[in-house]
C-alpha cells in the first residue's frame, strides 16, 4: 500500500467566503466543475477540467489488513490549456469527514482497482489509472470544439467509518464530508509568517468538493452519497517549511510531505474575473 500525499494541508484563517460553482451535468451521476480565477491566481497559471462521479462504497479483503469498507471516487480529467500544452497531472486528493473530524489520504490498493475495475468499467474503455499511473503521461491537448480528450482515474480510501480509537461512546457513521483535490493546477503563493522566521508557508490551488450521505442504514451499499452543490476553488497551505525559491511551477516536481500541526479548515479566496489575451 502506498499514500499518494504531497502536502501536508493546514489552515491559516483569511476573511472570505466561498464560491459556489455552477457544475454541468455530463451523464449519468456525472458532473464538471468549470476552472475558476481566484484572487490568488497569476496570470500565467493552468487549471485542468474536472468531472467526478459521486463517491461510493465497496467491501474488499485488503492483503495484510482483512475486509474493509473502502470508499472511491471515479474522476476525469481533460486539458483545455490556451498554451496548447500538454499537462502532467500529479493528483493529490484528501477526504475530510466534517461530522467525525478525520482525514484520509488517497491511498493506492492493487486489489481494490481491480474490483472496482469489474465494477466501473469491466470492458477496459476507460483504462482506469490511480493516482500513480495517471501522472505517468501528461494529459494531452484537448480542443474546444470537440469531444474532450479525458483521462479516467480513481481515488481511495479506507478507514472512513472506522471506530476512532480512545472515543468514549461509539462514534456515527460519517454523513457530511468534503473531497480536496490539488494538482489540477500550477497555482501556488508562497508566504512568510511575520511571527514564524525561515518558515515559508505554501499554498496550492485546490478544488474543495462537498457531500452528504443519506439516512444512517447500511454503510456498505453502494450508493446513497450525493453531491451537495458546492465546489469552491481556494488556495490551501502546508505547515512545512520549505523554500520558495524552489518550489516549481509544475505539480510534478513539488515538494513531498512533511510533518507539522495540521488543521481542518480550508482557506477560500475571492474570485475575480480577468480577460485573457
Amino acid at each position: 500500500m502506498f499514500s499518494r500525499r504531497t502536502f501536508m494541508l493546514s489552515s491559516l484563517g483569511a476573511l472570505a467566503t466561498p464560491n459556489l460553482l455552477l457544475a454541468q451535468k455530463t451523464g449519468f451521476n456525472e458532473r464538471e466543475i468549470i476552472p475558476q480565477m481566484t484572487a490568488n491566481d497569476r496570470e500565467d497559471i493552468w487549471t485542468l477540467h474536472f468531472r467526478f462521479q459521486d463517491p461510493r462504497v465497496i467491501v474488499e479483503k485488503i492483503p495484510g489488513r482483512g475486509t474493509k469498507i473502502v470508499w472511491y471516487m471515479i474522476y476525469r480529467v481533460y486539458n483545455l490549456d490556451p498554451r496548447k500544452e500538454p499537462i502532467t497531472f500529479v493528483p493529490d486528493i484528501e477526504l475530510v469527514t466534517l461530522d467525525r473530524h478525520t482525514r484520509h489520504a488517497d491511498e493506492i490498493l492493487p486489489s481494490v482497482e481491480e474490483s472496482i475495475r469489474k465494477r466501473e468499467d469491466p470492458t477496459g474503455r476507460f483504462n482506469l489509472k490511480n493516482s500513480v499511473t495517471i501522472s505517468a503521461n501528461d494529459i494531452p491537448v484537448s480542443k474546444e470544439d470537440s469531444y474532450p480528450r479525458a483521462v479516467t482515474g480513481v481515488a481511495i480510501w479506507t478507514g472512513v467509518d472506522d471506530p476512532i480509537v480512545g472515543a468514549k461512546s461509539p462514534v456515527p457513521l460519517t454523513n457530511k464530508f468534503s473531497v480536496f483535490i490539488a494538482g489540477l493546477s500550477n497555482g501556488y503563493t508562497a508566504e512568510k509568517p511575520i511571527d514564524r522566521p525561515g518558515e515559508t508557508i505554501i499554498k496550492r490551488k485546490t478544488l474543495q468538493l462537498d457531500f452528504e450521505r443519506l439516512g444512517d442504514g447500511d454503510p456498505t451499499l453502494p450508493s446513497g452519497v450525493r453531491w451537495t452543490g458546492n465546489a469552491t476553488w481556494m488556495y490551501r497551505a502546508s505547515t512545512e517549511n520549505l523554500q520558495a525559491e524552489k518550489i516549481s511551477a509544475e505539480p510534478k516536481k513539488a515538494p513531498v510531505d512533511g510533518a507539522g500541526a495540521v488543521k481542518l479548515d480550508p482557506i477560500p479566496t475571492f474570485p475575480v474575473k480577468r480577460t485573457r489575451d
